[in-house]
């Protein structure tokens, strides 16, 4: 099989690729970090190129593109820095770490935090028990789609070489966060004594390289849910002989170790009140309860409101339009980096809906207004927003000669649909988790919102599209990345990261789809509410 060379510009990169392999193949194997929520199926758009010598040049989708040539490439990756979440609150708990045995007398005890998500990971260094420095980054195994089902589908297909692709991918990336804390710190990486890791049931699979397959079939179970201890050299990691690493156990399919960690930073299981905790991720997960019971469920809701499958989507990176409202009749938006606007991310693209609704541009069904029906509703001002695109109607929120794209930013009737579908999912496993302990959501007394998605959102928006029921509005209260804050408590006390283990073995699992009521539901909650 002959090869060609592929030259990716403007770093001037060369690679040698095998003929008829597509450009978003070359792309990861060389070393890039293209985009592909889809995981290369080539219906989420994410992975445009422009080709700049070949034989066909211009735009084109790099899964889609076969080499069969030499080609010079723009992979149009950029340099957006992603907004990542790091802070949480933890509680104060006494310095008591696992396996303290091994540790010098004498000497400072060290240990790294892991919270390991579908498109982040952030570590936390932590030195006598007292975080003194925390890093992050994108979660290398994002070049193999977006959500954790792309990925296990991704090994499934590819078998071993592509287990050991995803699990390689964020193996080298915990190490390189550890070489980055410690020499932030002025300290070797021989130093660190002790790893804890949280992680989704799917990350967790792949750090350990246990085969997913069943994550992706009914009934969805994990092919393990014990928590574990091990050597972190079995996993690449390069810290002191002697360390040991801590995996939080799971609790179901698409309920892991992140969930069990949020259990263990907020200390629920010594909760009076009726509290509900959402995770919204490219997952959600939901738990519901107090120190009597809880119980826990997962929606399929994140992707949407992390870019995929919408138009203009992206995640919250420079150039992503973060919060939006109207002031009358004008249009005002934040973009994060002070930029030209490139896209819309999660919260924007609440607030955008929520914000078309209370203007009535969105009807209660969902569907956006024509131009025509615009006209006669009194929307003159923001007439010129409402456009067709692609053949369905579409609102505008900025121009082309705003953007730093050169092409407009807009919202569609799908991405209307898309957003109906995730709410929906959530909406529905509250409802249902109430109904499973005998209450009312009435009753819910808090609402605990975990995770970067439910800091950065605008908890009115959440609330005006149905996310979260409009009567929990003041009871909401955002908590940071708790699933990292629990990941803390473990690696400062043994004794926290057995209540770790204990949390996941007593959380009771609600699978929605086996519930009789749960289409009816989800379908009840698909409108954005009903018309007074």
């Amino acid at each position: 099989m002959g090869r060609y060379t592929v030259r990716f510009e403007p770093a001037g990169m060369c690679y040698q690729a095998k003929a008829g392999m597509t450009l978003l193949e070359a792309m990861i194997e060389a070393g890039l970090t293209p985009d592909a929520p889809c995981g290369g199926k080539g219906n989420c758009g994410k992975c445009r190129v422009r080709i700049l010598q070949g034989p066909c040049q211009g735009e084109a989708l790099a899964c889609q593109t076969r080499i069969e040539s030499d080609l010079v490439v723009d992979p149009l990756i950029g340099d957006k820095k992603e907004q990542i979440l790091t802070h949480g609150a933890m509680r104060a708990v006494p310095l008591a770490p696992y396996g303290t045995d091994a540790h010098q007398p004498g000497t400072a005890h060290v240990a790294i935090a892991f919270d390991i998500g579908t498109t982040t990971i952030v570590g936390y260094l932590l030195q006598n028990g007292e975080q003194t420095g925390a890093s992050s980054m994108m979660n290398p195994q994002i070049k193999f789609g977006a959500d954790v089902i792309s990925r296990a589908n991704y090994v499934l297909e590819h078998g071993a070489e592509g287990q050991k692709a995803l699990s390689g991918a964020v193996r080298g990336a915990l190490d390189v966060l550890i070489g980055k804390l410690t020499e932030e710190a002025g300290l070797a990486r021989e130093e660190v004594e002790l790893i804890s890791v949280v992680g989704n049931t799917c990350m967790h699979h792949l750090l350990v390289e246990l085969l997913p397959d069943t994550l992706v079939v009914n009934p969805y179970m994990p092919r393990e849910r014990d928590a574990r201890v091990m050597d972190p050299a079995q996993l690449g990691l390069h810290v002191h002989p002697q360390a040991r690493l801590l995996l939080f156990p799971n609790i179901a399919g698409f309920v892991g170790g992140d969930t069990v960690g949020c259990l263990l930073a907020t200390d629920f299981d010594h909760i009076d009140a009726l509290t509900l905790m959402i995770d919204i991720g490219t997952n959600g997960e939901l738990v519901l309860g107090s120190r009597t019971r809880r119980i826990a469920c997962s929606t399929a809701a994140g992707p949407a409101f992390e870019g995929a499958k919408i138009a203009c989507g992206m995640r919250g990176a420079t150039g992503a339009i973060d919060h939006l409202h109207f002031e009358g009749d004008e249009l005002i938006y934040s973009v994060i980096g002070a930029v030209p606007p490139t896209g819309i991310c999660g919260s924007g693209l609440m607030d955008l809906v929520a914000a078309l609704l209370q203007k009535g541009y969105i009807e209660q069904s969902g569907r956006l207004l024509s131009a025509e029906e615009a006209q006669s509703s009194g929307a003159q001002a923001n007439l010129h927003r409402f456009v067709r695109i692609d053949n369905q109607p579409c609102f505008v929120v900025a121009f082309e000669n705003e953007t730093g794209t050169g092409k407009p930013v807009y919202l569609s009737q799908k991405d209307i649909r898309e957003v109906q579908l995730a709410k929906a999912a959530i909406a529905a496993g509250i409802q249902l988790m109430s109904e499973e302990l005998g209450k009312q959501v009435g009753d819910i007394q808090q609402v605990y919102i975990a995770g970067a998605f439910g800091n950065y959102m605008s908890p009115q928006s959440a609330c005006a599209i149905g996310l979260i029921p409009a009567e929990l509005i003041d009871r909401i209260v955002p908590i940071g990345n708790a699933a990292g804050e629990g990941a803390k408590l473990a690696a400062i006390s043994a004794a926290e990261f057995d209540h770790a283990g204990m949390l996941a073995r007593t959380t009771e699992f609600l699978e929605l789809a086996s519930k009789p009521q749960f289409q009816d539901c989800f379908v009840d909650e698909l409108e954005f509410g009903s018309e007074d």
